[in-house]
């Protein structure tokens, strides 16, 4: 693992490149036409209904918003004349659109794919019904525009809980987080870790697109912890609770023997309780981290610890 530092911005966006292939959305989307529009920026987690636009309402369309064409609209659509029909789909003519999702059975109008092709707008069938695309939709953009930063270390879920692992470069966090998957904990992330907010006062974490499940070891190079240990050992993101920070020991530094200093990070505007923990020869590092885990649990259900508590 690297050393801790953090860094990154709320996201701009999620590209309908992005939208199109993540296979985390579970939707089965197909792109139809306008290719060219792919790099068009999703901003905003709430998908919209086209139907108040297709009906010339001056409420308009948000440029940031999936646009959606589910079995009403289609409905409308066809209880029109033709001559009705085209003028209702000029209407969207004037207003800028990132792209447009139509669910699972509804036919497209061939007059909705010109104006689509002429102006750009990527038309996307969903391979699931309206209010499941709908939601599936809105979850996963809440999820992917979320304030999120990056934490160089690791998240590990031992006894249900999310504990980051922080601490200097080639301090034993990898090794450490090792040993805790082989005592039955699963890992999340190793060295590069996103955090994202969740609510007013959550944080999750997960780990990096690339090389998920893998960890570095030196002496042993990267090894694939799902692929040697099985699914179980892993997951994919995690609730983060508490923070454990590694710090190389030092003879004449003081440390805190009764458990009575506390101490936390803001990540995101959320307060985090930390426990600093000084790595010597000899010290079994992972026992501690578990045990802090055991006392975060006995602190949640009400007895009396001095260890992270935390105002």
């Amino acid at each position: 693992m690297s050393d801790s530092t953090t860094s990154g911005l709320p996201g701009s966006g999620v590209t309908v490149g992005e939208f199109l292939s993540d296979p985390a959305l579970e939707l089965n989307l197909e792109l139809l036409q306008g290719h060219e529009g792919i790099s068009n920026l999703i901003r905003s987690p709430r998908p919209q209904k086209l139907g108040m636009a297709l009906v010339g309402s001056s409420g308009g369309v948000h440029p940031d918003r999936v646009q959606v064409i589910g079995g009403t609209e289609a409905g409308y659509l066809e209880s029109l004349d033709d001559e009705d029909r085209v003028r209702a789909i000029e209407r969207l003519r004037k207003y800028d659109i990132c792209c447009i999702v139509v669910t699972q059975g509804v036919e497209i109008p061939a007059g909705l794919l010109e104006l689509a092709a002429g102006r750009r707008i990527p038309v996307i069938r969903s391979g699931a019904p309206g209010e499941g695309s709908i939601e599936k939709i809105a979850r996963y953009l809440e999820r992917r525009l979320a304030p999120r930063i990056t934490v160089h270390g690791g998240l590990l879920e031992i006894f249900g809980l999310g504990v980051v692992i922080l601490g200097p470069s080639g301090i034993g966090k990898s090794e450490c987080a090792l040993e805790l998957v082989l005592k039955g904990h699963r890992l999340i992330a190793d060295d590069y870790l996103e955090i994202t907010r969740q609510g007013a006062q959550a944080l999750s974490g997960e780990g990096g697109k690339a090389l998920p499940h893998h960890m570095e070891l030196r002496g042993l190079g990267i090894i694939d912890i799902r692929e040697m240990f099985g699914i179980s050992a892993t997951g994919t993101s995690q609730a983060i609770d508490f923070i454990v920070r590694l710090e190389r020991w030092r003879s004449d530094a003081e440390y805190d023997r009764l458990g009575l200093e506390r101490s936390s990070v803001e990540w995101l505007g959320v307060s985090v309780p930390v426990i600093d923990i000084p790595v010597a020869p000899g010290r079994n590092v992972a026992t501690l981290v578990e045990v802090a885990a055991r006392i975060y649990l006995l602190q949640q259900r009400g007895h009396k610890t001095n260890l992270l508590q935390h105002d």
